[in-house]
Order: C-alpha cells, then sequence, then structure tokens
C-alpha cells in the first residue's frame, strides 16, 4: 500500500490536479451560455480519500486488483442544474464534446425505496489534455461527471457527510429510515419544481 500511495500521489499532483483545473475551465466554456447551470465543481481525488477506495473489500478480498487502473472517478465533475428538465439538455452537450464510456441514471433499485439519484457519465479525458507533457505520464483514461439537480446534490452531500466519513459507525435502521424520508422529500420537491417550471415555460 506504500507504494500504491506514492504512486497515486505522483498521479495527484503531476497530472490529476492540472488536468481537472483544465477541465474545469473547459466545461465551462462548453456550458457558459446553458441557462439554469447553478455550479460546475471539478477535483481530483485526494490521496486519502483514492487509499480509502483502494482498500474497499468485498468478501474479504480487495474489490481493486489494480486500483490506479481501474478506480474510474480519479478526477470527479460535477455539474449542479435547478430542474430535472434540464438534465438531458445538458447530457445531450456533454456528449457533443466527450466520448463516454459509461453513462447511467443512478436511482434506487425499488420504487418503494428512496436514496441517492443523479445521472453518471465514465468519460475519457480529451487527447489535449492528456497529452500534455507534464501529464502524459501519469494521466488516467477516463474522468466521471455527475449531472444533478440542486435537491439531488445537496441530498448527495449530507448523505455522505453523515453516513460515509471513515471510522464512523454504520447508521442505525432509524437513521437509514430518516435518511430515506429526506430523499423522498428531496425527490418530491424536484417534481414540484420542475412541474412549475414546465408550466410557467408553456405560458409564455
Amino acid at each position: 500500500m506504500n507504494s500504491l500511495a506514492k504512486d497515486y500521489r505522483e498521479r495527484y499532483e503531476h497530472a490529476l490536479c492540472p488536468i481537472a483545473r483544465a477541465l474545469s475551465e473547459q466545461l465551462e466554456q462548453y456550458l457558459a451560455t446553458e441557462p439554469r447551470i447553478d455550479r460546475i465543481h471539478v477535483r481530483a481525488k485526494s490521496v486519502s480519500s483514492f487509499m480509502g477506495k483502494a482498500a474497499a473489500k468485498i468478501d474479504g478480498h480487495l474489490k481493486y486488483e489494480d486500483p490506479l487502473a481501474q478506480i474510474q472517478d480519479q478526477i470527479g465533475a460535477r455539474i449542479v442544474t435547478f430542474y430535472n428538465s434540464d438534465i438531458e439538455r445538458i447530457k445531450r452537450i456533454i456528449e457533443k464534446y466527450y466520448r463516454p464510456i459509461e453513462k447511467k441514471s443512478r436511482a434506487p433499485d425499488s420504487e418503494w425505496e428512496f436514496g441517492y439519484f443523479g445521472f453518471h457519465f465514465v468519460l475519457l479525458i480529451p487527447t489535449e489534455l492528456k497529452d500534455l507533457p507534464s501529464n502524459r505520464e501519469h494521466a488516467p483514461d477516463c474522468f466521471e461527471l455527475q449531472i444533478k439537480t440542486l435537491f439531488q446534490h445537496a441530498w448527495s452531500e449530507a448523505n455522505h457527510d453523515l453516513g460515509y466519513k471513515a471510522n464512523q459507525a454504520p447508521l442505525e435502521r432509524e437513521e437509514a429510515r430518516q435518511l430515506a424520508y429526506t430523499s423522498a422529500q428531496a425527490w418530491g420537491a424536484d417534481r414540484v419544481f420542475d412541474d412549475l417550471f414546465r408550466k410557467r415555460s408553456d405560458s409564455f
């Protein structure tokens, strides 16, 4: 693990941080004229976060045999927009400029459950960013991009802070229900605001 931490730290300093800054500028440029975008955020995954993910196990075995190649969110981007109906438009713009490896709408498995919602892409890092001399040796192939509404973003940030901190006891059953309840409220608020937006847009 010490060798992995060293290798990742070099990648973080020499490639991930510079590429994240360049991606942020690029996304800002591509979406500069688009309405109802609250924020665009791009970050390089910290060394501690990467090492925590690399140490994850399934059935007693490491989840990742080659974390540097397999962990896809070493660079993560997030676009936060106002309404659900904005997401499809933003997806089309992203696919115009970037090549997707994966794309998936994330939602709980059952209609009776509430939890995480959002749209995720795994996208190839553009050649012009990856092939800078300082990046070439250390750059990963891809980055993750999430598109969320304001309510989805707020819920996922709070949920991560409350339920996924390192060295924190797992949520009790009643606490998990409370988080599910807040997810249902956020889902409902998204529906109401989107319906009102569509209705008022149609009236003009």
